[in-house]
């Protein structure tokens, strides 16, 4: 159907499949397609068709193809021309290998220039978006994934903010990395762990000790690469 703004004023319910009230019809969109993309529900290298989401969700195609605009845009979505959409292939065993040495090299050192420069603003910040991981809500395992995946990439450039180097937030957020990563294993362990490890480093920033910071980021993301590997078994 038509977007009406009966429909605008829906929000998105992606364990239903349906977008149902909003402020922003096209962010709801995005968000129930994102869903599907990161936990695997649209499987990766598969073809998207705009008809099937239309009937899908029950909102008009100009919303689904700005939702899956702004998806390309991430690298989620490949468009081709005459063609269509298809959700993006997984990454490679090599990208994979080239994203974690990145982050190796850039993330430990943001992560001990933030704790040097923390303070009670900034820590309630980052515990805020921690916590927002932590929060179990709703029954829908897949959306409870893509949430994740989200709020930890917002926890990460909210570190590689307060590091204060915008240089070094732009080349990662530049990747999606979060993105990808999360999109190789729709697993509760890769999410589990990884709280009490950014607890680690949450304790470290608290304390404003850079080593511990550090360290705490280093081991995160090592563990983080570890987990994910046997995707490429």
């Amino acid at each position: 159907m038509q977007a009406t703004n009966a429909s605008r004023a829906r929000e998105a319910d992606p364990a239903s499949g349906r977008i149902q009230r909003s402020n922003s019809l096209v962010e709801d969109v995005y968000e129930a397609i994102f869903a599907q993309l990161m936990s695997l529900k649209i499987a990766p290298g598969s073809r998207i068709t705009v008809d099937s989401l239309v009937k899908e969700l029950e909102v008009s195609h100009t919303p689904i193809r700005e939702a899956l605009g702004r998806l390309e845009g991430e690298g989620l979505v490949l468009k081709t021309h005459l063609i269509g959409y298809r959700a993006a292939p997984q990454i490679t065993r090599r990208r994979f290998d080239e994203l974690y040495e990145l982050r190796l090299l850039l993330e430990p050192h943001a992560a001990a220039k933030a704790a040097a420069l923390m303070d009670e603003t900034k820590l309630a910040v980052l515990e805020e978006s921690a916590g927002g991981m932590a929060r179990r809500e709703g029954k829908d395992e897949r959306l409870r994934y893509s949430n994740f995946a989200r709020q930890d990439a917002i926890f990460h450039d909210r570190i590689m903010e307060f590091a204060n180097n915008d240089l070094v937030r732009e080349t990662l957020a530049f990747q999606h990395t979060h993105f990808h990563i999360f999109r190789l294993m729709f697993h509760s362990r890769v999410t589990e762990e990884a709280l009490d490890e950014h607890q680690a480093i949450l304790a470290a920033f608290a304390a404003c000790d850079p080593a511990a910071a550090e360290q705490a980021m280093r081991r995160h993301i090592e563990h983080s690469r570890d987990r994910l590997l046997p995707a490429f078994d």
